[in-house]
């Protein structure tokens, strides 16, 4: 269910509504790039920091970090926030980790059930 309580069931799937498929699409697509989940997983782990820090966290160019940051505040996935000269960043969507944690658990299912075979 969305926080706007708007996902309808029918037998035991929800059905989403024709109205929020496009703003899903969206979101998905923002996380449908391995770059950006790397910038969020370091800023999962590392709470509230720079661009340039998460650069070096991640190994990431501080152009390439920087642009990818502005593509997921302008989706509302992260937030910044102005301290002296520079900006820092944080998870802002607070579904991200619950939406990351799910998707990952399933990849590591089929993986591992592949590996069995």
């Amino acid at each position: 269910m969305t926080s706007l309580g708007l996902l309808l069931t029918i037998g035991p799937i929800p059905v989403v509504p024709e109205t929020l498929l496009e703003l899903a699409a969206r979101k998905f697509a923002l996380l449908g790039d391995p770059t950006r989940l790397r910038v969020l997983s370091a800023l999962h782990d590392a709470g509230e920091i720079s661009v340039g820090q998460l650069a070096a966290l991640t190994g990431i160019p501080i152009a390439s970090v920087s642009q990818h940051l502005n593509r997921l505040a302008l989706g509302g996935i992260v937030a910044r926030r102005r301290e002296g000269t520079s900006v820092r960043y944080r998870i802002a969507d607070v579904t991200i980790e619950a939406l990351c944690d799910l998707v990952c658990s399933s990849v590591e299912a089929e993986r591992g059930a592949r590996e069995a075979r």
